[in-house]
């Protein structure tokens, strides 16, 4: 499952995300996305997560939750969140 994760500090790296992530379950792939023009951190990331249930526990454990000073707004890729 694909997961993106908003509003990332910019003092965020991938090893971060995929530390934080790993804690619930295997973590394949992270991406942090970059500003296209300035190669600074966007803000977001996405997160390949293999197993659902695995996904679905990180997502129950880390979003609206505090990390490294920003509230992490997580969700499945492709899904709004309200």
């Amino acid at each position: 499952m694909t997961l993106c994760a908003a509003n990332l500090s910019q003092q965020v790296t991938e090893e971060d995300l995929r530390q934080a992530f790993r804690v619930y379950g295997q973590v394949s792939f992270v991406n942090l996305i970059k500003d296209r023009f300035h190669k600074t951190p966007a803000g977001f990331a996405m997160i390949v997560m293999p197993d659902q249930l695995e996904a679905q526990a990180a997502i129950t454990g880390l979003h609206m939750k505090e990390f490294k000073g920003q509230v992490l707004k997580l969700n499945e890729a492709g899904i709004r969140s309200k």
